[in-house]
């Protein structure tokens, strides 16, 4: 991946003739080189090989990387749950009290699976030449929330709010260190998903979320490098929230209606989304997956800057079928 001026690729698209699809996903890669979930999370060629069987297969905009919530927990010290043909999971909370947080370490890059999930962005970078290569990381309250159980960190940061600083602070300071690696790569961007910032208010979002996002994106974006924010938990109440971390792009999930939230983003910013990863994707024939998209399409044709995606990374075993009907679709609204 080498010399794509984020900045220009994104005008590009704006300016461009045809709508174009970067749907979050990577488990169909898996599937096409016949490998488990559990291989691809835990090895970083098998990664790779899976970006790379998804990347040759279909038209995306750009390649993206699996959307693993666990990594940046796991490297701090939360147990793991793994499923063979299952996305992992935080088995129990970290941390219970100010204490353990004021105890919390930051930890370094060498701990758990973060080498494999560099060494899979490095690889796919050295070989995708043509499109950016998006890197996946969590965002620093979704972080928070997994560190000290997701309900609790709702009720720190009205208790405890210096705490509840701390406890971002410290994910924060990590999650900088980690997409500067991410980018050392030579990935030209970041999905950052920070999905549980979706539960709280605009004022909540802004204070707890936003304030640490935006240090990543001012420590990261730049020409070579974009931050697209994913937060597939607003239902428009924070949106505003979301655009103060001056991120290069905004990634919304099937809770919002596109049309609406849309009108709230610069016209010079990428908005994307946001058909039901499960509902669409997953469980709907290919007919209805083509109408949706068709539709989504139409619905938002006034907007040169929206990227058609899913919601959220596509959950493991979509029909193939439905995919083509996707990209399919895109085509078919651009020949139209």
């Amino acid at each position: 991946m080498k010399n794509i001026n984020m900045r220009q690729w994104a005008e590009s698209i704006i300016n461009g003739k045809n709508r174009v699809a970067l749907p979050i996903m990577t488990h169909p890669g898996i599937e096409i080189i016949g490998k488990r979930i559990i291989d691809a999370v835990t090895d970083g060629q098998t990664h790779y090989e899976a970006i790379i069987a998804l990347n040759d297969r279909y038209p995306s905009a750009a390649a993206t990387v699996i959307m693993d919530l666990t990594v940046e927990a796991e490297a701090f010290g939360c147990e793991i749950a793994f499923e063979e043909h299952g996305v992992p999971t935080v088995a129990k909370r970290l941390l219970s009290n100010a204490d353990d947080i004021e105890n919390l370490q930051v930890p370094s890059l060498q701990k758990g699976r973060i080498q494999e999930y560099i060494k899979a962005n490095r690889l796919a970078a050295e070989a995708i030449n043509d499109k950016p290569l998006f890197s996946g990381m969590i965002g620093p309250y979704s972080l928070a929330g997994r560190l000290y159980d997701m309900s609790e960190i709702m009720l720190l940061i009205y208790i405890d709010p210096a705490a509840a600083g701390k406890l971002l602070q410290k994910c924060t300071d990590f999650l900088i260190e980690y997409a500067k690696a991410l980018k050392a790569t030579g990935a030209n961007g970041i999905v950052l998903a920070e999905p549980a910032a979706g539960l709280l208010s605009n004022d909540d979002c802004m204070n707890y979320s936003s304030v640490y996002v935006k240090q990543i994106v001012e420590a990261l974006q730049d020409g070579q490098f974009a931050v697209v924010l994913h937060n597939c938990g607003n239902k428009g109440q924070c949106t505003q929230a979301m655009l103060a971390t001056g991120s290069m792009g905004y990634h919304f999930g099937n809770a919002i209606d596109m049309s609406e939230v849309i009108k709230e983003v610069p016209a010079d910013v990428l908005v994307m989304g946001n058909l039901d990863p499960v509902g669409v994707f997953k469980m709907s024939t290919s007919d209805i997956v083509g109408q949706q998209t068709y539709t989504l399409l139409e619905k938002l044709g006034d907007y040169p800057n929206f990227m058609i995606s899913s919601g959220c990374d596509t959950p493991p075993e979509v029909p193939f079928a439905n995919i083509e009907a996707f990209y399919n679709a895109v085509e078919r609204f651009n020949n139209r």
